[in-house]
């Protein structure tokens, strides 16, 4: 269902909203002001119902910076003293609708329905125009930069050095960045340089003749005349050898190359993409990487976000097919990831077949993260222990109540006997950010 925020200074208004949308199977939250809904919006939101009127800004200028920032966004407008005028200069800024006060529930609802099949619609249309997205899963701010970068690095015929953590999808990118550009029709060629010994890497970029060497009974072609007209994607470059790396510098300055043992020049058109983890200027300063090279490789760099860096997305990349309590997401939230995604899909794997039951829970995932409780001392800059049990007595309690409210962070405060700020304060204060919860 989708996710709603709800801005208006009015509380009982933005109370009984949320009851009643939550009732629907909505997640929902609410902002009394311009300022509180941009913290918000940091997260994205599918639906934000507006009021024109903020003890703090104008609603009208808060719609033109959600449709800037975020155009995918429905924004449906409320105002009590609604006017033709006032609707009309909301709908040219991009609002869905305009509703006038008191809102009608079942109006609101036709409308969230109505949004949610064209957003469906809208979104398949887009993953049309831009296959080469959909393997990057993610709606984080980090993701969102990193696909509009592949969007514009993609169609030149630039090379691209792509920098990132193990396990954070370096060659999805690579892939992502072939099936932008003109070459997508031609051979995509992955090559992971750190596994192949240093003296077979020459013959495996470059081919060798027959003869060349003992064991060469016959002439092969290298990756990268495999690659003609296409794309030669070169994981983990950092690791090749100074010999490697002065044979691949030629060959991109003259687009040509010498398989090992022959003496012909074979001309080549490929696109060079690489990946790395190293620290390559480290790796430079310490003569362990040219420095030519380097700036002929990173003509485009790229960065690829860990997860820690983008721990919103966590919810849609772990695949589950059984059902995650709150509390067991936001559990995978908290913990830091040095794996990044494949540490997170291994996790989910095992905690799919390990975890007794149906729904999997918070303690469950709390088990079967690596050093945990170890993770959360440190997390916590080194507590006493009866502080770090207080904490962790806490976190469960809150767990617990959102597990049995279904995510409500309303009903959950009601159960705990809280006020629903004091909760968001309280989780705040536990390290535990209400904003990236999921219901």
């Amino acid at each position: 269902m989708p996710s709603i925020l709800i801005v208006d200074d009015e509380a009982n208004i933005v109370a009984s909203l949320e009851r009643a949308l939550a009732r629907e199977g909505h997640q929902v939250e609410g902002a009394a002001s311009a300022a509180e809904a941009r913290a918000r919006l940091a997260e994205a939101r599918d639906v934000v119902l507006l009021d024109v009127r903020l003890p703090d800004g104008d609603g009208l200028a808060l719609l033109e910076e959600i449709m800037t920032s975020a155009p995918e966004t429905v924004v449906i407008m409320m105002s009590g003293h609604a006017t033709i005028d006032l609707a009309v200069r909301a709908t040219r800024l991009g609002a869905w609708d305009f509703l006038e006060k008191p809102v009608s529930l079942e109006r609101l609802l036709v409308l969230l329905r109505n949004a949610a099949a064209s957003r469906v619609l809208a979104d398949e249309n887009r993953r049309l125009q831009a296959p080469w997205a959909s393997p990057i899963i993610g709606r984080s701010p980090a993701i969102a930069e990193l696909l509009a970068q592949i969007a514009r690095a993609g169609p030149s015929a630039a090379r691209v050095l792509i920098q990132g953590e193990h396990g954070t999808g370096k060659e999805l990118v690579a892939r992502a960045l072939h099936a932008a550009s003109p070459r997508r029709s031609g051979p995509f060629v992955a090559v992971n340089c750190s596994a192949i010994p240093e003296e077979l890497i020459e013959s495996e970029l470059f081919g060798h003749e027959r003869g060349a060497f003992t064991g060469a009974t016959q002439s092969r072609r290298g990756r990268f005349e495999e690659a003609h007209g296409g794309t030669l994607f070169l994981d983990e470059v950092g690791d090749l050898s100074p010999r490697a790396q002065t044979k691949l510098l030629r060959v991109l300055q003259e687009s040509e190359l010498t398989r090992v043992g022959g003496n012909r020049p074979i001309r080549v058109d490929v696109r060079v993409i690489a990946a790395t983890n190293r620290d390559l200027a480290a790796a430079i300063r310490n003569r362990g990487f040219r420095e030519d090279l380097y700036f002929r490789l990173a003509v485009i760099p790229l960065t690829v976000p860990p997860l820690r860096e983008r721990r919103e997305d966590i919810a849609a990349l772990a695949p589950r097919p059984r059902p995650f309590a709150p509390g067991a997401l936001e559990g995978l939230r908290r913990y830091g990831f040095p794996g990044n995604v494949r540490e997170l899909r291994n996790l989910v794997e095992r905690l799919v077949i390990m975890a007794p039951g149906g729904r999997i829970g918070a303690d469950q995932v709390r088990a079967t993260l690596p050093g945990a409780a170890a993770s959360a001392a440190a997390a916590a800059g080194g507590e006493p222990r009866l502080g770090e049990a207080v904490r962790e007595f806490e976190r469960r309690q809150i767990e617990a109540a959102l597990e049995a409210e279904g995510g409500n962070m309303t009903r959950a405060a009601a159960r705990l006997g809280l006020e629903r700020s004091h909760l968001y304060k309280k989780m705040r204060k536990l390290g535990w950010p209400p904003e990236a919860r999921e219901s």
